[in-house]
Formats: C-alpha cells, structure tokens, sequence
C-alpha cells in the first residue's frame, strides 16, 4: 500500500469523513454539447452544502466503442460525496460510428461546459480533477497533457487508465479491435499502424508541469497490463509531476471487481483527490 495514501485516508477518518452521510442533489442527462446532430449529455451531483465544492469529471471505459456514464462509477460515487466533491459523469461519442478524435473532442467540450457553468452546480472552476477508467483514462489523461487556457484540470485519476498503447500493441502483435474501431485500421501493426497510435498515446508525451496524478491499478489487469502502469508512473516520475500508485493486490481489468480485493479504494481516491485539490494553489478559472 501507498504510504501517502494511507496516512491521507487515516487522517481523513479520524476527521471524520467516514462518518458523513451526505445526500447529494442530483440532475440527469443534462446537455453539454452537440456534434453532427448527436446530444452530448453527463449526469451531476452536488453535495449538500454552500460550497464551491472542488469538482471531478467522470469518463467511463469501454474500449472507446462501448460504455455509458451510469456505468463505472458506482463504487466511487458516494466516496466523492461524502468528501465534498460535485461531480460530472459524461459520455462521449463512440467507435467506430464516430472514430477519432471525435470523443477526444467530446471530452474537451465537457471540461469547457463544467468550467463555465460550475458555479450553477456549487463548484470551483479552478479545482477540478479528471477521473477516466481504461479507454476513459486514456481520454482523462490526453486531456490533461493537451490541456489549454479553456481545458486546464488540477488533477487526474487513472484508473486501469490505457496509456501506453505503443508498448500494449507491441506485445500483442497487432491492432487490437478496440483500436481498429477507433482509428479504422487494419489488423496488421506496421509501421503506419504504429505512428497512428503513437499520436493518442499519452505515454509519448509526458512533459513537466502536469498536474499531479494517481494511478489505480490490479496487479491481475491482463486488459491495460500492470507494467504499463508502473512505465507511465516511471515516466511521469522522471518528469517531475506529482504522482501515486494505489496498488490493488491481485485485481483484474474489470472495476465493478475491485472492491472485491481492495474494499477501500474508492475511499482512497477521494481522500487523495481532496488533499490534492486542498494543497494544490487554485489557479485562474
């Protein structure tokens, strides 16, 4: 376990997080957008209270071609609001109707939406955290490194996040059908297959001055592989960003199995995305 993390959680505790029970106000398929005649919507929850509230936007997985933003989450959602989080799960458009970047650009859009209205829903604009899973990571992350004056988040929570793909489809041998759906090629990894995924790897473009991280991942993951985990934390370490790693012992892929083998590890994303947000200057919204 995390050293940091446990200290963190531990101090929450005897605060007395784990004894909240906060009643969240909640608006569904709310419209944040429109692309080529597609509604683009997210659910919100806000915490009781005045606020602002430090805000998480929630990006489910699904291999870019499947998923929903009542999936995922689940587990996390109380966790979020007991620590005084308003949160935004979206959705995006997906493979291979709609192939890249099309629900890179979604992501983006969603992120502007939250910043300009969070004040509607109690939240700080200039606190916000990214939370992708699998292929949601992957967009999660890209988002943070790509991020502009209109897109800037304070943090980022991967969770099983897909971010070093070149290294993934080396060890496969081929493109993987999550990818041929995304970004309609072949089965073949060639050369051209390979510079393709290159550009929407967040692994090659790790740089100083991200915002700090966490990683969450199973030791079991035979989907987004644990040593992936460990490079990307490597290279975001050898850039000087802020990062941990919640290490769930013999975990799989599949999320709704993590509470299974680590029970509290909903508990540990916020405490860490709530002590991140805290100690992290605000900037500019």
């Amino acid at each position: 376990m995390n050293l940091r993390i446990h200290a963190i959680c531990l101090l929450l505790a005897l605060a007395g997080l784990r004894g909240v029970a906060a009643e969240a106000t909640w608006s569904r398929d709310i419209e944040f957008g429109n692309a080529g005649g597609e509604s683009l919507r997210l659910d919100a929850s806000v915490p009781p209270g005045d606020g602002p509230f430090p805000i998480a936007i929630l990006i489910h997985g699904g291999g870019w071609g499947n998923g929903d933003k009542a999936q995922d989450f689940v587990a996390l959602a109380k966790p979020l609001t007991d620590a005084g989080f308003t949160w935004f799960s979206v959705n995006y458009r997906l493979a291979p109707k709609h192939r890249w970047p099309a629900c890179f650009e979604d992501v983006q859009a969603a992120i502007r939406w939250v910043r300009a209205n969070a004040a509607t829903y109690k939240g700080d604009p200039r606190r916000i955290a990214l939370i992708g899973y699998s292929a949601g990571g992957q967009l999660a992350t890209l988002a943070a490194i790509r991020a502009d004056a209109t897109t800037r988040v304070q943090a980022v929570v991967g969770l099983a996040p897909a971010v070093e793909l070149v290294a993934d489809s080396k060890r496969r041998g081929e493109v993987s059908p999550a990818l041929r759906n995304l970004l309609g090629l072949p089965e073949m990894l060639d050369d051209e297959a390979l510079a393709e995924i290159a550009a929407i790897s967040p692994a090659g473009e790790v740089k100083p001055g991200l915002p700090p991280f966490l990683i969450a991942q199973g030791t079991a993951d035979q989907s987004v592989r644990h040593i992936d985990a460990l490079a990307f934390i490597a290279r975001l370490r050898q850039a000087d960003v802020p990062c941990a790693l919640l290490e769930m012992k013999d975990a799989p892929h599949r999320i709704g199995e993590w509470p299974k083998f680590s029970p509290e590890y909903p508990a540990k994303v916020a405490a860490w995305l709530k002590t991140t947000l805290a100690s992290n200057p605000p900037e500019s919204p």
